[in-house]
């Protein structure tokens, strides 16, 4: 019973994200795309910090099931604002079908889409790359700081609530960028910065234990991950088709992650035992400069803006 709760429980969360992103998507109009992602990650930050803290404080002081309750009633309130804004005016349905083409065309009329697109392969290849690097590096941060020895305080204070800060920041300063240097350069200068962020970990694996080199790593890293946070959620928000919105999105950003977790899952523990920390990190600041090159060369052929879709378009992107 438990186990099939908690399956359930994944699906509806995953659908959920899904959906929330398509409406943020198609409720925007493409010179909001960069504030709509800001928001997006600010709510996402702020809100899981909040879910977590009123879960534990809940579920210590009452009983887990009290959180939970808690917890999914956080949720209404979003419901009863999406209820109420209706749907978005940008939003176009596809040919509608009926029985099995209608499950085949929602699966393969989104991938024949974007696969028509000047570009799309480039594109595609950019995605599929442009993470590994940042991906690496955070997904075994907590390996380097328990060998160096961080106490849980430690971790607390400098990964969890100064990263967290520092995160926020990097958010208001992406958005800023997007603003002021649009799209393509504002994604170009935080896939620069999220790779050079690497360095600071390989900085703090070769100083060994120190709260300043902790801190100042978590600040970087942070505040670029901010950065990326909104500019290349924007540009994968920009590449939708909105026929296809929903469909497009989920595997776009889940193609963003795909490679560096499946290294991170396999081999990173052994390259970290072979290469050592200092070496690990230098190598994750230089596979993530592919993605940088590869981007760079997309924005002096014009693919960047020949490959975004409908969403990138003026009024409802026709």
């Amino acid at each position: 019973g438990a186990a099939y709760a908690a399956i359930l429980v994944a699906i509806a969360g995953a659908t959920y994200d899904v959906v929330i992103d398509a409406y943020r998507i198609e409720l925007l109009e493409p010179r909001q795309l960069g504030a709509g992602a800001g928001m997006h990650q600010y709510g996402w930050r702020i809100g899981s910090v909040l879910a977590a803290s009123i879960a534990l404080f809940l579920a210590a002081r009452v009983n887990w099931h009290i959180a939970y309750v808690a917890c999914a009633v956080l949720v209404l309130p979003a419901m009863a604002v999406a209820l109420l804004l209706g749907e978005p005016e940008r939003h176009r349905d596809p040919v509608r079908r009926r029985g099995w083409s209608a499950v085949g065309d929602s699966i393969v009329a989104p991938l024949v889409e974007f696969f028509r697109r000047h570009g799309a392969i480039l594109v595609l290849l950019f995605i599929l790359l442009h993470k590994i690097g940042d991906t690496l590096s955070q997904l075994t941060l907590r390996l380097l700081l328990n060998d160096q020895g961080y106490t849980n305080d430690e971790i607390a204070i400098f990964d969890v609530g100064f990263g967290f800060w520092a995160y926020l920041i990097g958010i208001f300063i992406g958005g800023t960028l997007y603003t002021r240097l649009g799209l393509q350069r504002s994604v170009l200068l935080s896939l620069v910065l999220m790779a050079v962020s690497n360095l600071s970990f390989a900085g703090l694996a070769a100083v060994g234990h120190t709260n300043w080199g902790l801190g100042g790593a978590m600040l970087f890293e942070n505040i670029a991950s901010g950065i990326g946070g909104v500019t290349v959620v924007a540009y994968l928000s920009a590449l939708c088709d909105l026929r296809f919105t929903a469909t497009q999105y989920a595997l776009l950003s889940a193609a963003s992650s795909v490679i560096g977790r499946l290294i991170s899952g396999t081999t990173a523990g052994r390259m970290i035992e072979q290469l050592g920390f200092v070496s690990f990190y230098l190598f994750t600041f230089f596979v993530a400069l592919p993605g940088v090159l590869l981007f760079w060369i997309m924005m002096r052929r014009g693919l960047v803006e020949a490959s975004v879709g409908s969403v990138a378009k003026g009024g409802d992107g026709r």
